[in-house]
């Protein structure tokens, strides 16, 4: 007999995408069901036990300041934390973190099983159910049927997932872990496409056999900067990481293994991502370079279990093993496993709508690897966007889109559903036209007020967030109103090598030397380091905030000048309006791309590659008739 259960949301995989969608919509009341393989794999990080980095770190921020999981949890299995790009303006910063994975798995799985409204299910799913294009539910293997008014499938790499090593096939959705074989045909009857990716992880290493005296030390950094907006700091003991490098050895050895590399030998037809590239492809893409830089990271903190980034890669395990040994440092190593590759079914992401639901079946919603994008980050921040609108579609709300100009998951989710993609996606700050308004201090600024709106932002969050803006706005104000005498300050401006006042001025003026600082300036001035003192809560971070805003005021205010302009664009609604196939005035390029997207706004039509601002002309002219 049929087993039936009924909820509002099924969420199908527990990955990073399927942990912050159930939790999301569980929270805004929807009932909802995550469906996951293997419960002690929830959250499971395949490749490096990271979260963050350049553009990445943003994203995790804007989860945070959405009353999303990752930052809290990240925060509190940390064990090394670094702020990339400090060289570079503020605009460029990148908050990365080591996490501790078997503690992130616990995390998660702790706050995910005390969550009210969420259940959680171990099974495998082999079909969506749909009638007249409209979800009704998911089957799964074991025979259970999950009826769901909305349904969102998160399954990472797991859809007919195929492991490369050497000229080794084995099928699974991860290491020793299996595929899901039969979901990607039943999503195919539906109407939609799918292709194949690739992606790789490299060996892991047993610390005890290395010589880590004979690396560089990489320390982390203990100052105030963290994930969460809310999270108290990192509970764990912090770690280092090593650097080496890789010589003409260890490539010679390597290149005496391509012939058996299934990148180069035929065996993978599908695209790899670009900006992690396998050791391998790094030797055919630079021939000429003698070394590459290698990162030695730990796994955990009661574990000597290290991960080896920069030498991901599908070469026979011999060789893999053999050229690391032709590094000193590795000269005595035990692995626990060698890198591999993995195939995976994707579906294109230009079917879907900027609510990551898909054109062809109501209620049906992609996040994650699925939609073709690699990385964590990318995933938790498109199952956080899916999750909400699966509980606004079940409650027959309006879906909730992010502009570009609002967060990098905007940018994300617009270049996705606009562009396509032809490689795994991963996210960099040269995507987003806008990242000197998109900073990862200002992200609580930026996106709490619409946590508050779904009810995704618990009572502490909005005290401190309150409280946060306007400590920011009073110290604006202090800045603009108090005033600055020549001979109280010039000693110290010239002490510090910046070019002394010739007339009084605003304290907000001086903010603008590269020179000077707040907390600097508050060293000097008494009346303002006796009003900063009065901050009590998240001190530094509050003083960061309102520094960045007043040091790049004119940047961000014409950049918000630009933003709104395009706004414009983007209130101008074209979707149903125009049979494109019979607007002649537009190239045959616009016309077959503008019919596939359907794109909802002429600012979207803009975006897309093919689509001139000729064509663009066009349409204006024929919205104004």
């Amino acid at each position: 007999m049929e087993t039936v259960f009924h909820y509002d949301v099924v969420v199908v995989g527990a990955g990073h995408a399927g942990c912050e969608a159930a939790s999301a919509a569980a929270r805004m009341g929807a009932k909802t069901c995550l469906v996951t393989m293997d419960m002690n794999k929830i959250a499971q990080m395949s490749c490096n036990p990271a979260v963050g980095g350049i553009a990445k770190g943003q994203i995790v921020r804007e989860i945070d300041a959405l009353g999303g999981q990752m930052g809290e949890v990240t925060d509190a299995t940390a064990i090394q934390f670094r702020m990339l790009n400090r060289s570079k303006g503020p605009a460029m910063w990148s908050p990365r973190a080591q996490c501790d994975r078997a503690r992130f798995i616990t995390e998660w799985r702790h706050r995910l099983e005390n969550t009210p409204n969420l259940n959680i299910w171990q099974d495998e799913v082999t079909e969506v159910i749909a009638e007249q294009g409209v979800v009704k539910g998911v089957r799964t293997i074991w025979g259970a049927t999950l009826m769901a008014r909305a349904v969102v499938i998160t399954a990472g790499t797991f859809l007919r997932g195929l492991m490369h090593i050497g000229r080794k096939q084995v099928s699974g959705g991860r290491c020793a872990e299996p595929a899901a074989a039969f979901l990607t045909e039943s999503i195919n009857s539906l109407g939609i496409r799918s292709a194949r990716m690739k992606t790789g992880t490299p060996v892991r290493i047993d610390k005890r056999s290395v010589h880590l005296d004979e690396m560089t030390v990489q320390p982390g950094e203990t100052d105030y900067h963290r994930f969460s907006y809310i999270s108290p700091m990192r509970p764990l003991p912090q770690l280092p990481c090593w650097t080496t490098d890789t010589n003409a050895e260890v490539h010679e050895v390597l290149r005496s293994g391509l012939a058996d590399s299934p990148l180069y030998n035929g065996q993978i037809k599908s695209i790899g991502p670009r900006y992690c590239p396998s050791i391998e492809t790094k030797l055919v893409t630079f021939p000429d370079r003698d070394h590459h830089p290698l990162f030695l990271e730990p796994e955990g903190v009661e574990t000597n279990e290290l991960y080896l980034n920069g030498f991901s890669s599908s070469l026979p395990m011999n060789v893999q093993i053999e050229a690391l040994k032709r590094i000193p440092c590795f000269r005595d190593i035990v692995v626990y496993r060698p890198g591999y590759a993995i195939e995976y079914d994707f579906f294109d992401p230009t079917q879907l709508h900027h609510s990551l639901e898909t054109k062809a079946v109501s209620g049906l919603f992609f996040a994650g690897q699925v939609n073709g994008t690699t990385g964590y980050e990318e995933a938790a921040g498109q199952g956080l966007m899916a999750g909400i609108n699966a509980a606004l579609k079940c409650a027959g709300s309006e879906p909730f889109v992010l502009h570009r100009d609002e967060a990098y998951i905007g940018v994300l989710i617009d270049d996705l559903v606009t562009k396509g993609v032809d490689e795994p996606y991963r996210m960099f700050t040269s995507r987003a036209e806008y990242r000197i308004l998109l900073r990862q201090d200002n992200a609580d600024i930026r996106l709490t007020p619409y946590a508050e709106k779904f009810g995704l932002a618990t009572a502490e969050r909005l005290q401190r967030f309150h409280a946060k803006k306007n400590k920011i706005g009073e110290i604006i104000d202090f800045c603009k109103q108090y005033p600055i005498k020549p001979n109280d300050i010039n000693a110290f401006l010239e002490a510090v090598g910046t070019t002394p006042l010739q007339r009084g001025c605003k304290l907000f003026d001086l903010i603008n030397r590269p020179q000077l600082s707040l907390l600097k300036l508050a060293d000097v001035i008494a009346p303002f380091k006796e009003f900063l003192n009065a901050i009590t809560s998240d001190a530094e971070e509050t003083i960061e905030a309102a520094e960045i805003e007043m040091k790049y005021h004119g940047y961000i205010a014409r950049e918000r000048a630009m933003a709104d302009k395009m706004q414009r664009l983007e209130n101008i609604k074209i979707r149903g309006h125009f049979d494109y196939d019979s607007i002649t005035q537009l190239s045959t390029e616009a016309r077959q791309k503008l019919t596939s997207i359907d794109p909802e706004t002429l600012a979207q039509a803009s975006r897309i590659p093919g689509v001139s601002p000729s064509d663009i002309s066009v349409l204006l002219v024929l919205m104004g008739r």
